[in-house]
């Protein structure tokens, strides 16, 4: 059944992205992936603050693990826009798998150290460089009807933070039990999930994009087409801002779970958790929705939440009132990023999808570092409620100042559907439609 004939309303209108073969193998096989991913995660945020103690170094760690995107990231949007996209994603789970391998293997040996940590989140960095933004350009070689492209995305941010309130839930438990090297091994372990899926693809090939133009040349042609379309633009650097004054609360986890909250490696694993299924709602809410038109104004009130959420999380010294409050902050957080990726994906050329969407995970996960440092020095000096708060605070006058200029924002990008033939839909928000056939 094709998901075109699937009536809007009810479960299957909801669901109606996994009807495609190739992205309901997507789905399955990164989503069990991606809960080891984040076992990983939590196992390294504890097993550095246990070495350690130090605010900052949980924060430098995150950094290491971050800055690649910031270097590579545009560099390999060209690449991604020439290459064979599911290749490109096959070898990086590959070297995923690899670098997940290795920590199992030195946290079991029990000769683990923090430069070890570091030189392993580099080299996932550099694999994450890559990765990220093939898997965001991969989508829409899974979904036939670009009508459904908003859901897929949808169905890929659920995806992602179903894994976030599973896998840190679970490696709560494991550290408590055996110790955080179980939970790099079966990371490790997990990755055979969407290499198996990948091979059992099949997509249709695309046309080869013109690979005689220097790189350097692509690379200018992708930067100007990003920035120099305001609309575009705003939403990057919306996403970039979160990066860094927003998402670094996850960064500080630990200390809240431990010496804030008096909890342990489980207490940790239940507000990572109440994050994701906040966000797992969100993503709920963002596949329910029938268009794009309005995301703009709903990715402003968004952000809104986002900010009242970690600053109130930041105030309370409750379990049960800091778990409520991050399902309000995992809500905020995830509607914000399927808002934005999914008008930046509705909007672009596919020609320049690979170097949009790498200047997307370039404010996403490059910038990220800056704000993991940032969290980690503030926490330091400062204490991690207060950098909490005033995250929470820039967050919230960045969402204002979004949302005063989303009518100019709509101006920008009527006359060009106008001039593109397109017919445009009166949107609260940033207006998109859909494109014509051949456009």
């Amino acid at each position: 059944m094709s998901a075109n004939n699937i009536q809007h309303k009810g479960f299957r209108f909801l669901f109606r992205a996994l009807w495609y073969r190739n992205y309901r193998l997507f789905f399955f096989g990164h989503g069990t992936s991606l809960i080891g991913t984040w076992m990983t995660n939590i196992a390294i945020s504890w097993l550095v603050y246990r070495l350690t103690r130090s605010p900052f170094l949980l924060g430098f760690v995150a950094f290491a693990g971050q800055i690649p995107s910031l270097i590579l990231a545009p560099l390999a949007g060209v690449l991604i826009d020439r290459w064979n996209r599911r290749r490109v994603v096959l070898t990086a789970q590959f070297l995923a798998m690899t670098q997940s391998l290795t920590l199992a293997i030195l946290a079991v040996t029990g000769v683990i150290q923090v430069w070890h940590i570091i030189v392993l989140r580099i080299f996932q960095g550099l694999v994450n460089a890559v990765d990220i933004p093939a898997r965001q350009s991969f989508i829409v070689d899974m979904v036939e009807d670009k009508n459904d492209l908003g859901n897929a995305i949808a169905l890929n941010s659920s995806m992602f933070n179903g894994a976030r309130m599973i896998g840190p839930s679970v490696a709560g438990i494991i550290i408590a039990l055996v110790g955080e090297w179980l939970c790099f091994l079966l990371d490790g372990l997990s990755y055979v999930a969407i290499i198996i899926a990948l091979f059992s693809m099949r997509i249709k090939p695309r046309a080869a994009n013109e690979t005689t133009k220097p790189i350097t040349q692509g690379l200018k042609e992708g930067f100007d087409y990003a920035f120099g379309f305001v609309p575009i633009r705003a939403l990057i650097l919306m996403v970039a801002m979160l990066s860094v004054f927003g998402f670094p609360y996850l960064v500080l986890m630990p200390i809240f779970a431990k010496d804030i909250l008096g909890g342990g490696p489980n207490t940790m694993g239940f507000l990572m958790g109440a994050v994701g299924m906040g966000a797992v709602s969100g993503a709920i809410f963002m596949a329910s929705r029938k268009s794009v038109v309005g995301l703009g104004r709903v990715m402003a009130l968004s952000v809104m939440v986002f900010g009242v959420g970690i600053i109130l999380f930041s105030l309370s010294r409750n379990l049960y009132l800091s778990l409520a409050l991050l399902l309000f902050a995992g809500f905020g957080m995830m509607v914000q990023m399927a808002s934005a990726n999914t008008l930046l994906q509705t909007i672009i050329d596919d020609d320049k999808r690979g170097r949009v969407m790498s200047f997307y995970s370039m404010a996403f996960m490059g910038m990220a570092p800056f704000g993991s440092l940032l969290a980690g020095t503030l926490a330091s000096k400062l204490g991690a409620p207060i950098t909490n708060i005033i995250g929470g605070t820039v967050c919230l006058i960045g969402a204002a100042i979004f949302a005063r200029n989303l009518p100019r924002l709509r101006e920008m990008v009527r006359p060009i559907f106008i001039r593109l033939g397109i017919i445009p839909e009166v949107a609260t928000g940033i207006q998109s439609t859909k494109r014509l056939p051949g456009k």
